[in-house]
């Protein structure tokens, strides 16, 4: 999704700069403002009232320590894509490009001298954090509380210190599973936003997703080097430790089974109850009894509780509700199963949705793998399930 632009076309940029602090201005004091805000910055501006921030000055800052910043950063899958995005949108002149996490804090900050000293005067830099919670409305944090992308402009910053800039901002999702991994901005002075920023940080989003596909199937390749003379031995799968399948023998499971963990058994399907063995660069999956069949059992009458047997192993965990209502639905779908659209209207009464329902999904996967299967979203053929 291409990120919005702020300023609607034939409009000049200081006239409507002005036109948006007036109306900021307006808004705030319960005057009749001489345009309305746009439908997302009425939402963030409603959410961040109803926080109690104010719109004078500065709220509160908070950012990290030196050392959980360094944390942060060494576990971040955007790590390794900074330098391209430094390459692509970092070299402008009178603009801030600004990394962040899931959670909104600011992890890389590059731009001229001089721009970054007028973000420091914001509390904008390495370790804040910029949430809506923190900060009221602003690109990122609206662009993680709407989970699309935000361009702002000028008094359409909830606090007036911010009214001096533009901010542009686009999440980022890992691209195998859908997961919010953090979110891209481009920021400057409010009179240098040029239509093309919105397009540029687009790129610097797809560029990033891309650079996480590549080494995801690098990594994979060197599993399947590594380990395929183990799969000579009978049915059998290779995965990396979030289940991703480098290769298989005997058995077709798709492109991802259930993260494996050390002396947990789980259930493949055609496979059944599978204990993981360790490899260097992954994990060897094998079926621990001839038994291949594959059993759900979903309790309801609680706390959800979802019991699987697969053969002479498996195990009960509680899943979320949400994850219950999925089970559910698929569970009545059947063999023909639900498309992303059908399953937003079913979950949530609209097609608008999908992003969530892809997220909700992957990190089913997570627990269950290839007995979820995908286009459509079903259960895996030979699984059998039943709902109490």
């Amino acid at each position: 999704m291409s990120v919005p632009g702020a300023v609607p076309p034939g409009r000049s940029l200081p006239a409507y700069a002005r036109d948006l602090i007036r109306m900021h201005d307006a808004v705030i004091a319960g005057r009749r403002a001489p345009l309305r805000p746009r439908d997302i910055v009425s939402r963030s501006w409603e959410r961040v009232i109803g926080l109690g921030l104010k719109a004078d000055g500065l709220n509160a800052r908070d950012w990290l320590s030196e050392d959980e910043l360094a944390r942060r950063r060494e576990n971040s899958p955007l790590r390794d894509a900074v330098g391209d995005l430094k390459q692509v949108l970092g070299a402008m002149p009178h603009v801030l490009l600004v990394v962040t996490d899931a959670d909104g804090v600011i992890l890389w900050r590059e731009g001229t001298p001089g721009v970054r000293r007028r973000a420091d005067d914001l509390g904008f830099f390495e370790g804040a954090e910029w949430t809506e919670e923190r900060v009221g409305t602003n690109a990122i944090g609206t662009a993680l509380a709407e989970a699309a992308p935000v361009e702002l402009l000028a008094g359409e910053h909830f606090e007036q210190n911010q009214h001096p800039w533009y901010c542009t901002a686009s999440p980022v999702h890992d691209p195998r599973t859908g997961d919010l991994l953090g979110v891209i901005d481009v920021s400057g002075p409010a009179l240098t936003l040029h239509p093309a920023i919105g397009a540029l940080v687009d790129t610097g989003r797809r560029l990033a997703e891309a650079q996480i596909w590549r080494w995801h199937q690098r990594r994979l390749d060197r599993l399947r080097q590594v380990g395929e003379p183990l799969l000579a031995t009978g049915p059998a799968l290779l995965v990396d430790d979030h289940g991703w399948v480098a290769a298989g023998a005997g058995v077709s499971v798709g492109d991802r089974i259930a993260a494996p963990s050390a002396g947990e058994p789980i259930a493949v399907p055609g496979l059944g109850a599978c204990l993981p063995e360790r490899l260097a660069e992954g994990w060897l999956i094998r079926p621990a009894g001839p038994d291949r069949r594959v059993t759900l059992d979903l309790d309801l009458t609680h706390t959800p509780l979802l019991t699987l047997q697969g053969g002479d192993a498996g195990w009960r965990r509680k899943v979320t509700r949400r994850h219950a209502e999925i089970l559910v639905l698929l569970h009545r779908a059947g063999p023909a199963g639900l498309s992303a659209e059908a399953l937003s209207r079913a979950l949530y009464g609209d097609a608008e949705h999908v992003v969530t329902v892809r997220a909700e999904i992957s990190r089913l996967r997570r627990l269950l793998g290839a007995l979820v299967d995908t286009r459509p979203y079903r259960l895996a053929e030979g699984v059998r399930m039943t709902v109490r």
